[in-house]
């Protein structure tokens, strides 16, 4: 349990370093500058969410296999989330919308969940739960993950952007995920 905790925490710590939710926190706190708390909590809200359910599908696909044929499938998706890792993620440049009557908090919950829908730290969740039988390790520890990656960014937002070179971050996270792949592929740990 404490290998699935903190595996997760590390890969997705890493992984969402300069991904399109790490910027999305950070151009959600350069616009609304006053807000960090309330941008802080959705994050947290939303991964809860979104990981939750990345989580227990996981699970489910954990179930559905024999562990010969999951292995090759962990292995064989740590190996395609390093290869997408390596490309930079942008957002769009359009002008952010106006709050509405729900706030930042709730804005910051509904482009979270939203962006993370299919992204390489959703998908390396599922991965994550389906080789781990620790489901609430895994979704505690990819959410620790994404909140230690993504409060700098919105606590920071004005000082990171000049200072971080996201590609070189880009290229560690491919590795750790390569190295997770054969892992796996080699069945090693778990």
């Amino acid at each position: 349990m404490l290998e699935a905790f903190g595996v997760s925490t590390a890969v997705v710590a890493i992984g969402e370093i300069g991904d399109k939710t790490q910027l999305l926190a950070l151009l959600l706190a350069c616009r609304f500058r006053n807000a960090r708390w309330p941008i802080l909590a959705g994050i947290l809200v939303a991964t809860i969410a979104n990981h939750g359910l990345a989580g227990l599908f996981g699970a489910w696909v954990r179930d559905q296999f024999a562990p010969d044929t999951l292995r090759w499938i962990v292995g064989l998706t740590f190996l395609g989330i390093a290869a997408w890792a390596l490309v930079p993620d942008t957002l769009d440049d359009e002008e952010p919308k106006p709050v509405g009557r729900y706030g930042v908090f709730a804005l910051t919950v509904v482009t979270f969940f939203l962006a993370e829908i299919g992204d390489k730290t959703q998908l390396a969740t599922v991965t994550l739960a389906a080789r781990y039988d620790a489901l609430l390790a895994v979704v505690c520890g990819t959410t620790l993950g994404m909140m230690i990656a993504d409060a700098p960014a919105v606590i920071f937002a004005a000082q990171l952007t000049r200072k971080l070179s996201f590609a070189a971050i880009r290229y560690i996270a491919a590795a750790l995920f390569a190295a997770l792949g054969v892992a796996a592929l080699l069945g090693v740990g778990g």
